[in-house]
Order: C-alpha cells, then sequence, then structure tokens
C-alpha cells in the first residue's frame, strides 16, 4: 500500500482569497517567494536538469570552425577562435550543462592565439592534428593526436601554430560553475606567448612523468597537477594492457571488454583539476555498460571507432568526433559496434567533494 502524505487543502473562500491575493503582492513587492509554490522545483523527488541530452556531430562542428577560421580573426578582443556548445535546454547560453562548458577552438596556420590568465579550469584534448603549441606559464606544450592538455585556473596561457595547416581541437572548462559562483577573474598576458620554441617534451613533463616516481623538488601538494600534457602513447598503452591481462583471465577492467583510465594529479592521486574529472574509455567492439543514472553531468567526445548512447531510452548512433553531453540523473548506457575510444570529462570532484554523489546502476540494489 502506498501513502500519499500530501493534506487535503480546501479551498479558500471569497474573503481569504482576496487576502492571500493581497498577500501575494505584497511578496512580490517586497521581492519575497513563497516556498510553498516553488517547492516542486527547487526540491524534486530526484535531480531534474533543465540540459537535455544532446549529440554535436564532429562533420557539422568541424566545416563550421573552418568558416570562423576564415572570417574571425584571433587576437585581443576575441581572444580565442572558440566556439561553444549550447546545450538546448539552457536557453541559448553558452553551456553544455549547468557546470560545463565545452568548446571546439580553431588555429590557422602560423596564427598566435595571445596569453592570458582566468580563474576558470581549462583542458584541451586533441581529437586529430598536430602542430600547435600551447604554452602555460612559459612552458610550452606540444599538441598532438590523442593528448589531454591541462591550464589550470590562473595560469598565464597561449597558443601558436607552427605549421601552414589549421588545427582543431576541444576546450573543457567550469565556466559555468564559476560564473555561477561569482568568483571569476580574468588578465591580460602578452600578445603573443612568452616562449615560441617547440620542443618536444615540455619541462613539466620531463619532471613528473616518469612512471612511480616523484622528484624531491615537487614534495609540495598542489591543488591542480603539475603535469601539462598525458600523451596518448602512454593512455593508450595502459587501455592496451588492461585488456590484454583481461584476455589472460586476471582482474584488470572495469566491466567485460571495457577497459578505462582516470586522468590524476601525481601529488594527490585525486583528480587532475578541482573542478574537472577526466577519463578515457576503451570497448571491444560488441562490449556495453550497464544502464546508469549518477549525480553530476559529463561530456564525451569520441575518439575513435564506432558505437551508441542511449540516454534515457533514446538511441543515438555516434562515431569519431562526435560530442555526447550526458546531464545529472540522465540514464545512460554505452554500446560499442567496433572497438570504441571515448575521452570524458565531468563535473564529479563538485559534487563529490559537497558530498552529493549518488550513482544508480539498473539491477543493483541501492
Amino acid at each position: 500500500m502506498t501513502h500519499d502524505h500530501r493534506m487535503t487543502v480546501q479551498a479558500p473562500t471569497p474573503q481569504e482569497q482576496v487576502q492571500l491575493d493581497a498577500l501575494y503582492r505584497d511578496f512580490e513587492a517586497g521581492h519575497m517567494v513563497p516556498l510553498w509554490t516553488e517547492i516542486g522545483d527547487l526540491m524534486p523527488e530526484a535531480p531534474a536538469s533543465a540540459a537535455v541530452p544532446f549529440v554535436w556531430e564532429w562533420g557539422n562542428l568541424l566545416p563550421l570552425a573552418e568558416r570562423a577560421g576564415e572570417l574571425v580573426p584571433v587576437g585581443r578582443g576575441g581572444e580565442r577562435r572558440a566556439i561553444a556548445l549550447a546545450n538546448p535546454g539552457l536557453g541559448g547560453r553558452p553551456y553544455a550543462t549547468p557546470t560545463l562548458w565545452c568548446a571546439i577552438q580553431y588555429l590557422g596556420g602560423h596564427e598566435v592565439a595571445p596569453e592570458h590568465r582566468h580563474s576558470q579550469n581549462a583542458f584541451r584534448f586533441v581529437v586529430e592534428g598536430e602542430g600547435v603549441w600551447t604554452v602555460v606559464n612559459g612552458d610550452p606544450v606540444r599538441m598532438s593526436r590523442g593528448d589531454f592538455l591541462l591550464t589550470p585556473g590562473w595560469n598565464f596561457h597561449g597558443h601558436h601554430n607552427e605549421t601552414d595547416q589549421p588545427m582543431a581541437w576541444i576546450d573543457g572548462l567550469d565556466i559555468p560553475f564559476v560564473h555561477y559562483t561569482d568568483t571569476a577573474f580574468f588578465e591580460f598576458g602578452i600578445d603573443r606567448v612568452t616562449d615560441e620554441s617547440t620542443p618536444q617534451y615540455s619541462r613539466g613533463e620531463r619532471l613528473w612523468c616518469h612512471p612511480g616516481l616523484r622528484p624531491l623538488s615537487g614534495l609540495v601538494n598542489t591543488v591542480s597537477s603539475p603535469i601539462g600534457a598525458y600523451r596518448w602513447e602512454h593512455t593508450d598503452a595502459a587501455l592496451t594492457e588492461q585488456l590484454a591481462i583481461e584476455d589472460e583471465g586476471y582482474p584488470a577492467t572495469v566491466e567485460p571488454g571495457h577497459a578505462a583510465v582516470r586522468f590524476v594529479n601525481p601529488t594527490t592521486g585525486g583528480d587532475v583539476m578541482p573542478t574537472i574529472r577526466a577519463e578515457f574509455h576503451r570497448f571491444r567492439p560488441g562490449a556495453q555498460t550497464r544502464t546508469t543514472r549518477e549525480v553530476g553531468s559529463s561530456v564525451y567526445q569520441v575518439f575513435e571507432g564506432r558505437g551508441r548512447f542511449v540516454l534515457n531510452g533514446e538511441v543515438r548512433v555516434v562515431e569519431k568526433g562526435d560530442l555526447v553531453v550526458v546531464p545529472s540523473w540522465t540514464a545512460w548506457q554505452i554500446q560499442a559496434e567496433t572497438g570504441f575510444d571515448l575521452f570524458r570529462f565531468g563535473d564529479q570532484p563538485i559534487v563529490e567533494k559537497l558530498n552529493f554523489h549518488r550513482t544508480f546502476v539498473e539491477g543493483e540494489e541501492k
């Protein structure tokens, strides 16, 4: 038997209605809102994001970025030729979810995006191309296919393209969260970049990227990772070995045929930045996840292969470059048709720090 805890309320008398109307007018005049008229929106039984599940196809994004490259200059003022993904449920705001920003950035041959810094935490992920270096606090970092590159908050950064060919990548930031909490600062740097050299590996990588080894000069924990670039060769090797170990009959994957890694801050073992989590997932052909709901939102980019996202029961087929947004408490499942590689980022560090994290997997008791 179910119980309806709502009380039956008698309709007001005509005299009471006149008094109620006057009360509500006075609330409005006094810039007040009574909870009892808003509780369904403010306190839903489960998260009900205004953001909707959505897919942006790379085949549409890249040509539009190329057209912008022909028409829109890079330089002071606009700063970046970055085109944000605007979730259709968020009223035209340039947000992928209420906490996450995702954009395609496009830099033409020999162009320079000048240096600046801001409170917002940022990263780049490269689905194809090479020839651009991003300079973060004076350290030049090569950008190549499959690389995950960090620009933590308040680090000066700019980009320069050393080739004749344009290059596109995705940017991920916590802009909506920073905007909502009124915590943003911004500062211009120099009009080019502080170091136009093109080393194979940045100083941060040379210092920090040796497995299991921490420099004694870096024993103080840092809020964000000191690694500027997480290279594809390492990500690829880690995922390959997980599947190989699974083939040998030992536990290594998160689900059958599903290898996954999380990018971490080597000083803490935690997330790379305080507001953004990043992971990489690889599926064998035919592998799939269980249907899951979780508090917090994520954006995926298909790095290679073809598969399906089932989002609140709707099936979307996606392939290389496509971007998929999964708002908070959306029911999602991933199904691989071919070998299927996915980059993922999300706002889970915020949710977990506030102790709001919750996950529901269909078929499990929670």
